[in-house]
């Protein structure tokens, strides 16, 4: 593997018209250790004139720099048969020795031109390198290592195999594709497109990857998944990542929004530790488990240590579990694994995190407490609730769910329809209503229904000033957002992970940080 400090980032170039390289380009180098000109994102008419003033982008990116100009079926700007991307590189390399551009440091070329044009492209392209690619958008390959062979057998000097994860384990083929190009001596980019495989873009450099891809900013994405080149070097620290860097993540559908990473990935930073935690979008909890998780059954040697879980796979996850602790098991919710020895254990930090910040603003014992939901999160504050001694009552739209959740924690149960919560010490909001997105305008109680209640409580914590707490201080009502129970409970799953505190403030400061950004991008 690299040692640490050695991740190269390319940030693609991808522009309409020629007369805007020369800017695009010095604006990547900014972030950039390597720059991709992607030509096939100009129109046809600009292409002439990028390549007779290549001189000027040369000069501008002050960075080396990588040609590509991609058909579409390989995810390229438009239609190109084999003799276009071949004139394309004729063009190129006569410009290289008519003396006006430098040689690019590497050309990108695509399987089939190698298999067509063979020896030759290593005069035709004037190149000082060359990458043989191959891109699947439609899925990952089954025979990924009869391509990887094939592209083995060309003159490149650098092999790219970039494919769509449809699945998370779709990224097991593609990492034993970087220790099998490692033992080899071979230079190989392997990258899995898509949310699901973001973690090859992370941790590709630090298992051998040649270079990972960043974005120069949101939105200037050029495949499914790919990151900022910013998030790359300050969320996830790719320049500091090596072999024994320990992997954590958080286990859900959808996650690529989260303030976890921005939490943890802060906290690892401040105490110092070797450590990165990444999002991981699963769609099969059993499957990911056994092949990416599980120490005796696992398919990947990594060094992972430790997971949170979110929604929808809390209860799933315990079936692969070997221990788990009885809140959890009598919650019915996991949200925490630790990996140990050979084995997983299973915990639930929401617990005692919901009830935390509530300690100091009421006391708990005795008091009449409403609690909005009966799901997973109200599961857990049930059991926090009943151990401080309150009196609940769970109300929800479904009659029925409510009352099976009441009556495993001693709870009363009623219909959420028309309930007025006058004289409630207490109403929380256990549901997802009014998080960030399409949910955002809904609440589970109007400022009529919270008249006359005391304290109200919204677990949702992005964003912080959410419907619900907006209709609570209508009504007269003190407020509680969810932000100190979503660091309390992180706080404790880097303490499992780990074996040291928190810290605390900075997990809180990422968290408002990241949710200011995500207000600023939305606007």
């Amino acid at each position: 593997m690299k040692d640490s400090g050695q991740a190269r980032i390319c940030v693609p170039v991808c522009v309409r018209r020629a007369g805007e390289l020369p800017g695009a380009a010095a604006r990547a180098a900014a972030a950039a250790d390597l720059i991709e000109l992607r030509f096939d994102c100009l129109e046809a008419s600009q292409l002439d004139a990028a390549v007779r003033d290549l001189g000027a982008t040369v000069e501008a990116a002050a960075r080396p720099l990588v040609y590509t100009f991609r058909p579409a079926a390989e995810g390229g700007g438009r239609e190109l048969d084999a003799r276009a991307r071949l004139a394309f590189w004729a063009a190129v390399g006569a410009g290289v020795r008519a003396g006006r551009s430098k040689p690019p440091d590497f050309a990108d070329l695509e399987l089939d031109l190698f298999e067509e044009a063979g020896e030759d492209l290593l005069g035709l392209t004037g190149a000082g390198a060359l990458i043989c690619s191959r891109h699947d958008f439609a899925g990952t390959p089954r025979d990924l290592g009869g391509i990887y062979e094939a592209m083995s057998r060309t003159p490149a000097r650098v092999l790219k195999l970039a494919v769509r994860a449809e699945r998370i384990t779709d990224c097991v083929e593609v990492l034993k594709l970087l220790e099998r190009a490692r033992a080899q001596g071979r230079e190989l980019i392997a990258v899995a497109m898509s949310e699901a495989g973001l973690l090859t873009r992370v941790l590709g450099p630090a298992r051998g990857s040649f270079l990972t891809y960043g974005a120069p900013e949101a939105g200037r994405e050029t495949a499914p998944g790919q990151l900022t080149a910013a998030e790359l070097r300050g969320l996830y620290r790719v320049g500091e990542l090596d072999a024994a860097t320990t992997v954590h993540g958080l286990v859900g559908s959808p996650v690529a929004h989260s303030l976890s990473p921005h939490m943890h990935n802060a906290a690892f930073a401040a105490r110092g530790l070797n450590a990165v935690y990444l999002p991981f979008e699963v769609s099969e909890p059993d499957e990911f488990l056994r092949r990416m998780v599980s120490p005796r059954t696992r398919e990947l040697e990594w060094p992972l240590r430790g997971l949170s879980v979110t929604a929808p796979h809390k209860s799933a996850v315990r079936a692969r579990l070997d221990w788990v602790e009885p809140r959890a098991r009598l919650i019915g919710a996991v949200n925490t694994v630790v990996v140990e020895g050979d084995g997983l254990r299973g915990y639930n930090t929401d617990a005692d995190a919901a009830v935390e910040p509530l300690r100091g603003l009421l006391e708990l014992r005795g008091a009449r407490v409403a609690l909005l939901g009966a799901g997973g999160a109200a599961r857990a504050l049930l059991w926090g609730l009943r151990e401080a001694g309150a009196r609940v009552t769970v109300f929800a739209r479904d009659a029925g769910r409510a009352r099976v959740a009441a009556e495993e924690f001693g709870a009363d149960a009623a219909p959420l329809a028309g309930a007025s919560f006058a004289g409630r010490d207490l109403v929380v909001n256990t549901t997802p209503l009014g998080t960030r997105g399409h949910r955002e305008p809904e609440t589970a109680a109007t400022s009529a229904q919270l008249r006359g209640a005391r304290l109200a409580y919204d677990l949702v914590y992005n964003p912080a000033e959410t419907r619900f707490l907006r209709e609570a201080r209508a009504a007269g009502c003190e407020t509680l957002g969810g932000l100190p129970m979503l660091v309390a409970q992180a706080a404790e799953q880097f303490k499992l992970w780990t074996g040291i505190e928190a810290p605390r403030d900075v997990m809180r400061a990422a968290a408002e940080r990241q949710m200011m950004e995500q207000v600023d991008s939305s606007q």
